[in-house]
């Protein structure tokens, strides 16, 4: 991704309503679990997708992303780059368009499959725990 779009991608990611977080964890050490709270401490919308879990942080959890309800716009990716490439595919097929792979969750097909989709996505960049400014 060249550097001088990676603002204009995360102001477009980040103009979405409605967000979910693929690898969203019960455990609140771990970085599934701080994205999904940096949402709800902006008081987004978002949905906790975790196929383990029937609740996370008091949310519904969807068990994958064709469960999902058809308002979300963008997903937060916070999983093994081999799960990533699965996320991206059945994120694109339910028309989702906009994705931010944080540190340690990129997979490079997942990338190339998103982008030729004509979706935006946010990798290799910022964590979205600092750009929307998470605390504990």
């Amino acid at each position: 991704m060249e550097e001088d779009h990676i603002e204009e991608r995360i102001q477009q990611f980040l103009e979405s309503k409605v967000y979910a977080v693929a690898g969203a964890s019960t455990d609140r050490d771990k970085y599934g679990n701080k994205t999904l709270r940096v949402y709800q401490q902006r008081e987004r919308k978002v949905y906790p997708i975790n196929p383990n879990a029937e609740t996370v942080e008091g949310l519904p959890a969807y068990p994958d992303v064709q469960s999902l309800p058809d308002d979300v716009e963008a997903i937060s990716i916070v999983t093994p780059p081999a799960v990533t490439l699965d996320v991206v595919r059945q994120a694109l097929a339910h028309g989702i368009r906009r994705f931010w792979m944080q540190p340690g969750a990129e997979n490079e097909e997942a990338i190339a499959e998103a982008e030729a989709a004509g979706a935006i996505v946010i990798h290799g960049g910022p964590c979205v725990l600092v750009v929307l400014r998470y605390r504990e």
